[in-house]
């Protein structure tokens, strides 16, 4: 199979893909018009302006037939993580790692977030959803067994035997009726105890079925190439081949059959799993094959990582909030802190819309109240230079805003000190600090202006991974 290392929003022409799959252009434009269906590739209008570009916005993107681009579109990757398609593996990685073709070490550790930030769903992706059509997602099921394996073993089928004298649990009442005492003193004494043992049935079907399939995903993600960036060792349990279980309907029956009497919560998610990867039998390397691991919205993990290590207060009752000064009577306590930003009164109603501002998080320190607005953007911001692929406006007006919002309440309960952030990923070793962004006409309103740091990303998942919180000392206030 063909592994290729992908830039998120690079621009890429359609000569440059046809290298780097190393394949004809009519496979080429199979494989773009496949990944167009699912969302993973934009087309933008080929021009000196939008190649230098590292963002994409909804006005960039065209609607394009690919057989017709080929010199007059470039092509946009707007997926992070891993896609398996007619024979090749694509590694998209993130859009700030601007200085690394194969960013191995960088994108194992995006795909342990990218586990992390899914594993709350509690569900298995089998299918990939598009618009216009679905596709079972292999890898998902692979990756789903495989994880599930480390975590609780093979598939196990036990029973329980009865033995004389055993080392298992005594059944007081099968000894009392099947077997003899001997009387000492008007009280009983059983020379043979009947006890219970539990076994593992080493032979069962459904055991040896989930060691095949086991062992043959192992062997595919190896052959892809997958092993190493998703830190899994590779599994070999046994030198059975699917097809000595039976054919493909009868194993899909005998599966069913131990589904209706298994009441295990997790052996159930494994056959119904086993069920989905028989049905649709194939494998990483079919023509047709589409599966995929990762996000098309990375910017919402980089939200969700930089909630959890800065400590995120917003969805938290201000009851139970360390504020600075005792929590006012007007206040009830089980209010959220996002719920105190206003709503807009329509008075021709006379009713609030439900909908209002909300900030991506809320960081309370001692006596500081902190609005981080976390932004997945490759900021180009230099001294001399005009700002490019900065955030826009709008996002620099609802920081004030949020400020605004929450400006009675930090002075009702002694904030001494509120700080107003934007948070972007870098893929340098250290914090940096890009100064400020401000406006002249909210200086009046005593709002502070809006600190630039970027975070490297690195540091950010190791906190993430590991469940610890960032020191807001490092962001150098």
């Amino acid at each position: 199979m063909i592994s290729v290392y992908l830039r998120e929003q690079k621009r890429y022409t359609q000569k440059d893909l046809c290298n780097r799959f190393k394949c004809a252009e009519e496979n080429v434009v199979f494989i773009m018009r496949k990944l167009k269906e699912y969302g993973i590739l934009k087309a933008v209008r080929a021009s000196e302006s939008q190649r230098d570009m590292s963002e994409l916005t909804d006005e960039d993107i065209v609607v394009a037939n690919v057989e017709g681009g080929e010199n007059e579109y470039l092509y946009v990757f707007t997926f992070v993580g891993v896609v398996v398609i007619a024979g090749c593996v694509l590694k998209c990685y993130p859009k700030y790692l601007l200085h690394k073709n194969e960013p191995k070490d960088e994108l194992r550790q995006v795909m342990r977030v990218l586990e992390k930030y899914n594993s709350r769903e509690q569900i298995i992706r089998m299918f990939n959803d598009s618009s216009e059509s679905s596709s079972f997602n292999l890898l998902a099921v692979l990756l789903f067994l495989i994880q599930d394996y480390y975590e609780n073993g093979v598939y196990g089928s036990t029973e329980d035997i009865i033995e004389s004298n055993g080392s298992g649990e005594i059944l007081w009442d099968k000894t009392i009726n099947e077997t003899f005492s001997l009387l000492s003193h008007n009280r009983p004494y059983y020379v043979d105890l009947q006890t219970k043992k539990r076994v593992t049935n080493d032979f069962d079907y459904f055991k040896r079925l989930h060691e095949c399939i086991l062992t043959r995903a192992s062997q595919e993600m190896k052959d892809a190439d997958l092993l190493d960036l998703f830190e899994i060792t590779e599994i070999d349990l046994t030198d059975e081949e699917i097809d000595e279980f039976g054919e493909a309907d009868y194993i899909l029956y005998r599966i069913e059959n131990e589904l209706a009497s298994q009441f295990n919560t997790r052996k159930q998610l494994v056959l119904k799993t086993i069920y989905a990867y028989i049905s649709h039998s194939g494998n990483l390397y079919d023509t047709d094959c589409l599966s995929m691991f990762g996000s098309n919205s990375f910017n919402l993990v980089w939200e969700d990582v930089c909630a959890d290590i800065m400590n995120n207060q917003l969805e938290k009752p201000i009851g139970i909030l360390r504020l600075p000064e005792p929590l006012k009577l007007e206040y009830e306590t089980d209010i959220r802190l996002k719920d105190l930003i206003e709503k807009p009164l329509w008075t021709i109603t006379g009713e609030k819309a439900n909908d209002t501002l909300i900030p991506d998080l809320i960081s309370i320190k001692d006596d500081q109240f902190i609005i981080f607005d976390a932004k997945y953007y490759n900021a180009q911001l230099e001294p001399g230079r005009t700002p490019k692929c900065q955030p826009g406006i709008e996002a620099i007006t609802k920081q004030y805003l949020y400020q605004l919002a929450y400006q009675d309440f930090i002075k009702k309960h002694g904030f001494s000190v509120v700080r107003n952030c934007f948070l972007m990923p870098t893929e340098k070793h250290e914090i940096i600090d890009k100064g400020e962004v401000s406006m002249k006409m909210f200086s009046h309103l005593a709002l502070q202006n809006i600190k630039v740091r970027f975070i490297p990303a690195s540091m950010a998942y190791d906190h993430y991974l590991s469940g610890k919180k960032m020191d807001f000392e490092i962001l150098k206030f």
